[in-house]
């Protein structure tokens, strides 16, 4: 199979606080240490579904790793990012095909995710990533985030 560029991230200070605002007005003081990752869950219609992904996809000819990843993001969630430095690439091998996946740190600059493709996306903290059923080409970057962020 093609090669996929998955994405996690970090949402802006201000979408911090205008989500912890919304969830509980006295907890504004856990955007200082509140580090969240996005994740998102494959839907019914997809391979894998249930499992929990980094949301990202296909590189088109012409296109850099980081560019396919900001057009994905764009089209799957409507949402814009700004694309930071890899975290790891690794490869699997599926009853279907071989997937290999190259996971960025990016920083939501623009929109909030919204569903387009997936049942679900989330904005997990890093200590409860190993908490969610991630497909397996996931793993070792979940991994690696957790390393990384702890």
């Amino acid at each position: 199979m093609g090669a996929y560029r998955l994405v996690m991230g970090q949402p802006r200070q201000e979408d911090l606080v205008r989500y912890i605002g919304e969830h509980d007005a006295d907890a504004d003081w856990m955007r200082i240490d509140l580090r969240l990752v996005l994740a998102a869950q494959r839907s019914e219609r997809m391979s894998l579904p249930g499992k929990w992904e980094f949301p990202g996809g296909k590189i088109e000819p012409g296109e850099s790793p980081e560019q396919a990843l900001a057009r994905e993001l764009d089209e799957e969630l409507h949402c814009q990012v700004d694309v930071g430095r890899r975290v790891a690439t690794t490869e699997h091998e599926y009853d279907f095909g071989i997937v290999i996946l190259s996971t960025f740190y990016c920083t939501l600059i623009s929109g909030m995710p919204q569903l387009v493709e997936h049942s679900e996306v989330r904005w997990v903290r890093v200590a409860e990533l190993d908490q969610l059923n991630w497909a397996p080409a996931d793993v070792p970057a979940v991994r690696r985030v957790m390393r990384d962020l702890a």
